[in-house]
């Protein structure tokens, strides 16, 4: 795992001594992803700029430095992130008569490249990556990215430059830049929690969409970006429900566990201590009792357990550690401690970003730093498998369009009256004697129960479901939403299944801007490499997207095969239990100790000053807020995430 950055600069803005200086200060930020070693590299026009820093996981000897040249000198490559296939390949190239100096993955993709050419060598590779690559004889700078984005790689002119890095920071700290703030983007965030790809917080700078490559010349200043994909997930979609699986359950799950134990033991070779994280789940049990099934010695596991009621997952995760005989590592975080992270959000994520786990994957990334330096993770398996709550409402919904239109609007009037925390006649009548912690989620649940009877259309649905701020430009000063995958059908695959294509859904956007940049930005923070076997592994991908979404979502559960896999590692007593997620309390934070911080940010001289929002729909969430009337923790953080960044970056 590693960072790297660098730039084309065509109209010679720097001289040889300022290409070194302006490179290492780009480099510099981001040290935290490559501390154990560096490297630059400048054509000899001085024209290309490439800039390293390594965090040694295989090969750890100096036949593994960046930026690397291919054998024949024809290419140079700086690579972020693990090639899981690359002895195949090795062992391929050789009988093609390539032979090599190490033993390291960017040695064998550089020979791929030099045999088959970018494009191919990219469908043979088998992990997560990110890299850029310049062809000395065709003056060509091609960069690319993994199948779903699990490593980052940012990129745009800016003022006759080309930049690229593997975050925003490296970009930000080339002294050409300046950015100025994507009003569209922010209406995106606003719904999202997140920018989702190809947009970026500052106009003019992308973000590179998965499973892409795109290639830029010295003199393409000014000329349109064209990425080329060499890995179409609509593809996989529409292929796999084409082509279901023919074998009975059993041959399932054998097919299943067989997949998942290769892709398990692939991340599990490393020149340098390795373990998982363990919530105790469904995803993170099974990646662990596979871990632990292919070695003798206890596999290092660690959790973050919380004080309050709701938020820890703690016992559940040492149960089953206990079960597998894991050597396993808990921190109980004080609130304290966890909140003394919120400082340092936005220097970690570079541009707005408030999903609020983001606080715990922080955490469990430091703790488990301090004994390996590679950890496995269960990502990918709600997406995969159809795990999230919202699926099972959506469900719901199918039944429900098909009861009388009549009435289903008239169920939407009454649970929207009575999801109404200004229901005098509701709340300070028989809802009174309910506690406020569970009146509050019940009127959540009236509002999904209204939400799902009046919308006629299930990509509405679905988009409620999905949306924090529901009218994001009535927000956001100067800025309109622009058009995404969301709504725009034209874009989706051809399938008839709602279940599944909200698994899709989640797939392109959720899981690839939201989930893989939460984990990949928290742990590289720490220098902590993280490996997604349910996802590094296209194969695996490819296969359950065959599956027929019975052997997915059974008897109102949804991984109906991932736990039957599970089950026969570990007892069913041990993971059969409500979902909890990976959270903590920012609601009654907000309402408690971080109340002085967030009203300052929320001020509305402030807000009005700075002319991003307009103050008044986030002075009644906030006002409503602290009275215990409604949670709007979400809402309030993606404001209060973005005003963090603004102030850490010094935009006005």
């Amino acid at each position: 795992m590693c960072g790297i950055t660098g730039y084309i600069d065509s109209n010679s803005q720097f001289s040889e001594n300022e290409h070194q200086a302006v490179i290492t200060g780009m480099m510099d930020r981001i040290t935290h992803r490559g501390p154990d070693d560096s490297g630059i590299w400048m054509d000899e026009s001085k024209q290309v700029v490439l800039g390293f820093r390594r965090l040694a996981i295989i090969d750890l000897t100096p036949t593994g430095h960046q930026p690397m040249l291919s054998h024949d000198g024809r290419y140079v490559i700086i690579f972020n992130g693990e090639i899981y296939n690359f002895l195949d390949i090795r062992q391929e190239l050789s009988g093609l008569g390539f032979s090599f100096r190490g033993t390291s993955d960017t040695e064998v993709m550089l020979a791929a490249i030099t045999a088959w050419g970018i494009k191919d060598a990219l469908k043979k590779f088998n992990g997560m990556f990110a890299f850029a690559l310049w062809d000395r004889r065709e003056k060509a700078l091609t960069l690319a990215r993994d199948r779903l984005g699990i490593k980052p790689l940012y990129y745009g002119w800016h003022h006759r430059l080309f930049l690229f890095g593997s975050e925003l920071k490296c970009l930000t700290a080339n002294p050409v830049f300046h950015g100025e703030i994507n009003r569209d983007a922010l209406c995106l965030y606003l719904r999202h929690n997140y920018i989702p790809a190809p947009y970026t917080v500052y106009k003019g700078i992308h973000k590179l969409e998965p499973g892409a490559f795109l290639t830029i010349f010295p003199t393409s200043d000014g000329q349109p970006l064209v990425t080329e994909p060499y890995w179409v997930f609509n593809d996989v979609v529409e292929n796999g429900v084409l082509s279901r699986f023919r074998g009975d359950e059993k041959e399932a799950v054998d097919q299943l566990e067989k997949l998942l134990m290769d892709s398990v033991k692939q991340r599990m070779v490393a020149d340098v201590p390795l373990g998982a994280f363990l919530s105790g789940g469904i995803d993170s049990s099974t990646i662990v009792a596979l871990m632990q099934a292919q070695t003798s010695i206890p596999v290092k596991t660690f959790t973050i357990g919380f004080q309050e009621k709701g938020y820890n997952e703690a016992g559940f995760a040492r149960e089953v550690a206990a079960y597998l005989k894991t050597d396993h590592t808990e921190l109980y975080v004080t609130p304290s401690e966890a909140r003394a992270v919120i400082p340092d959000l936005p220097g970690i994520y570079d541009e707005p970003f408030s999903d609020v786990s983001q606080i715990p994957t922080c955490l469990i990334s430091r703790l488990a730093r301090k004994d390996v330096t590679v950890c496995l993770s269960g990502d990918g398996g709600d997406e995969l498998f159809f795990g999230y709550e919202r699926y099972f409402w959506m469900d719901k919904w199918a039944h429900l369009s098909s009861v009388n239109k009549t009435l289903n609007r008239l169920g939407s009037l009454v649970f929207r009256a009575c999801g109404s925390e200004d229901n005098a006649w509701v709340w300070n009548g028989p809802g009174r004697f309910i506690p406020q912690g569970k009146a509050r989620r019940l009127r959540e649940r009236m509002n999904k129960l209204s939400i799902l009877l009046e919308n006629p259309r299930p990509e509405w649905v679905y988009k409620d479901f999905v949306s924090h701020w529901k009218n994001p430009e009535s927000v956001i000063r100067g800025g309109q939403e622009p058009t995404s995958i969301l709504m725009n059908k034209c874009l989706w695959p051809q399938i008839n299944s709602i279940n599944e294509m909200m698994i899709y859904l989640d797939t392109k956007t959720y899981l690839t801007d939201d989930v893989l940049v939460k984990v990949d930005r928290a742990s590289m923070s720490a220098s902590l490499e993280t490996r997604a076997p349910l996802l590094d592994d296209h194969r695996l991908i490819e296969f359950a997207w065959t599956l027929p979404m019975d052997y997915k979502y059974r008897d109102n559960k949804g991984k109906w095969i991932l736990r039957q896999v599970l089950y026969r590692h570990v007892p069913r007593m041990l993971i059969e239990r409500p979902k909890m997620g990976f959270a903590v309390p920012i609601d009654s934070w907000l309402r408690g100790p971080l109340k002085d911080w967030a009203g300052d940010l929320l001020d509305d001289d402030l807000l009005k000053k700075q002319g991003f929002f307009n103050p008044q729909p986030i002075r009644e969430k906030w006002a409503e807020h602290l009275s215990g009337q409604n949670d709007w923790q979400y809402y309030l953080w993606d404001i209060l995430m973005f005003q963090s960044w603004l102030e850490t970056n010094h935009i006005s």
